[in-house]
């Protein structure tokens, strides 16, 4: 076996020999080409090295919780994990599932002060809130990430076309809440609540969330401006004053006129013993 530098070649290529000449431009050839592949390698071989140390660190980073997310994990431990479980699965006969009721969901039950439970009965009392607005952010936040679901809306809530408000509140929610949003009584020892001095905010996340015996009114079922719209009704309505006199909470003609029936039979009665006392 024979073996050649390229000094040797560079003999032969001058030695007037064609098939030499070509022979060693070929090799020289295939000799930069081994270098170029060579090089290729060596860069890659480094960027592999290099992503290695620094990736780690910053996949850690990408997958590990927001500071509110691990506030609202201890939160969530201390108040909401004996009833809802360890993973939001839900705890039978304590508590349903948070998974997929969003930030929405915990923002009315925790924000009307519905939760934490303080006992089981039939209905869920609304009461001060327990949690300070902060806290609020960091369970929605833990919540939200760990179950996914509606989130909370952004913009003017009451951004909608108040007849139309009307008109869906009537066809959707009347028949619980009244035609004005005084609430009235269920079955089972439950009642829909008066919206008088709910926020909109609360409005929203009940359609959303659906809590306690209310239907979820997701998007499909009513889109964000029709929400913006029963919200501008119902909160219209709360604000206006009652032109009529006095109301009476503005739960209808009957009972005005159960009222007037018994304010008038007084009237009459007493009219009556007065009339035959004198007498």
């Amino acid at each position: 076996m024979s073996t050649t530098n390229p000094q040797s070649e560079a003999v032969l290529a001058d030695d007037g020999n064609p098939a030499r000449r070509a022979r060693a431009r070929r090799r020289s050839k295939h000799r930069r080409r081994l270098a170029n592949v060579a090089g290729l390698m060596t860069a890659l071989v480094l960027t592999g090295a290099l992503y290695s140390v620094f990736a780690p660190a910053q996949a850690a980073d990408d997958t590990s919780e927001s500071a509110a997310e691990a506030a609202g994990r201890e939160l969530y431990e201390r108040s909401c994990i004996t009833c809802h479980g360890e993973n939001l699965e839900g705890v039978p006969n304590r508590g349903p599932s948070l998974i997929g009721v969003g930030e929405a969901a915990v923002y009315f039950q925790v924000h009307t002060g519905r939760m934490p439970l303080v006992r089981q009965e039939a209905q869920a009392p609304d009461k001060p809130a327990v949690f300070s607005d902060e806290e609020i952010d960091q369970l929605m936040a833990y919540v939200q990430a760990n179950g996914g679901g509606p989130t909370l809306p952004s913009g003017d809530l009451r951004d909608g076309d108040l007849a139309q408000g009307g008109e869906l509140f009537r066809l959707n929610c009347a028949s619980c809440h009244n035609f004005v949003g005084e609430g009235g009584a269920l079955s089972s020892g439950k009642h829909a609540p008066s919206l008088n001095d709910a926020t909109d905010m609360e409005i929203y996340t009940a359609l959303l969330s659906g809590p306690e015996n209310m239907p979820v009114f997701g998007d499909n079922q009513l889109t964000p401006e029709e929400k913006r719209s029963i919200i501008n009704y119902v909160q219209t309505i709360s604000a206006q004053a009652d032109p009529g006199g006095a109301g009476i909470g503005r739960i209808g003609p009957v009972s005005e006129g159960l009222v007037i029936w018994v304010v008038g039979m007084s009237a009459l009665l007493f009219g009556i013993f007065w009339m035959g006392s004198k007498a």
